[in-house]
């Protein structure tokens, strides 16, 4: 496969311990819509790529951290690249929301190839979602 290509939407499937209140994050907070769904799990429209939420009945929060550029960030997460102007719009709807950000809105790398906004925050049942953007497309995978 060219990874130069268009991609496709991925799928991801994640544990939650409380599907209603994963319907409220993904839905109400984050706007996403609810694709197919089951007693035990939901399909989301995560900005154009499919995520299931699966109902667990263990602690879906823990993760260990690694140092990145002066924040704890969990390794255990996942999220989307936005376009700029998408990120900036979501930070101040989170922010106006009152979302509680596990690292606060800001620029990572600054002046350097990987600079990027990014932030992070948890879903109820505690997986950590990381949403980034960068100013120019193609320095995704720059090194």
């Amino acid at each position: 496969m060219d990874s130069r290509a268009p991609s496709a939407p991925f799928h991801l499937a994640f544990p939650v311990d409380d599907l209603e209140a994963a319907r409220r994050f993904y839905v109400g907070l984050l706007g996403c819509r609810v694709g197919r769904e089951d007693v035990r799990w939901i399909d989301f429209d995560f900005f154009g790529h499919q995520i299931t939420a699966h109902l667990v009945d263990v602690d879906a929060s823990t993760a260990a951290s690694n140092p990145v550029d002066g924040d704890d960030v969990p390794v255990r997460h996942f999220g989307v690249i936005l376009p700029w102007e998408a990120w900036h719009e979501l930070a101040e709807r989170l922010r106006a929301a009152g979302a509680g950000f596990v690292i606060a809105p800001r620029i990572r790398f600054v002046g350097q190839v990987g600079e990027q906004a990014t932030f992070f925050l948890r879903d109820p049942a505690g997986n950590a979602l990381e949403m980034k953007s960068f100013k120019d497309p193609a320095r995704i995978f720059a090194r």
